[in-house]
């Protein structure tokens, strides 16, 4: 179980649950734009459907109870207030103490390693709040600067699954890029040493 205490506090960040009453504009910005959405599962989003799924609890949950949840947070700026985009993490498994991160950006806020900075975050909570033992990261293998994000936190590349998925019209090749528990540790003690 992950109860985090919010908002989680990053350098430059907050990270807080999603707010359907506040957020939908934000969100709406980045959601709806189909450069976007080009390496996403879902495609643009009007504001009603981005109300919409803001609206629903269980897409914006701010805690793990059982495997095959997810908590997705946005990602504000300190300095400004402005929330910039959206991190996930999913448990995918209790008994392999598995999980998954995922983000989305605001391209106006791209270049300042706001994703970065917030999945560190996540992973933090994977390994030091849930206790995972692995998570994952998938990126489309044309996303380069999401790729980029997975080898800044330490994840390795582990797999490069070529045309593996229909996605939106075409066959796509998928790069699979993961950490384990004891990777991320040795990362944080030489990061303060």
């Amino acid at each position: 179980m992950l109860t985090p205490d919010y908002p989680i506090r990053t350098e430059r960040l907050l990270l807080r649950p999603l707010d359907a009453a506040t957020d939908v504009d934000a969100v709406h910005a980045y959601q709806s734009r189909e450069d976007v959405c080009r390496y996403i599962p879902y495609s643009p989003r009007s504001r009603d459907e981005v109300a919409g799924r803001l609206a629903d609890p269980q897409r914006t949950r701010s805690t793990l109870d059982e495997a095959g949840q997810a908590i997705a947070l946005a990602v504000v700026r300190r300095d400004t207030g402005e929330l910039v985009g959206d991190v996930m993490l999913m448990w995918h498994s209790a008994e392999h103490r598995a999980g998954e991160i995922g983000y989305v950006l605001n391209p106006e806020h791209e270049g300042h390693g706001y994703v970065t900075e917030a999945c560190r975050a996540l992973l933090a909570l994977a390994f030091d709040g849930l206790d995972l033992h692995r998570v994952v990261g998938r990126v489309d293998a044309r996303n380069e600067k999401s790729a980029a994000v997975l080898r800044r936190l330490g994840m390795r590349q582990e797999a490069v699954l070529v045309e593996n998925e229909w996605f939106k019209g075409e066959w796509t090749t998928e790069l699979d890029f993961a950490i384990l528990a004891a990777e991320w540790r040795a990362g944080q003690a030489q990061a303060s040493a």
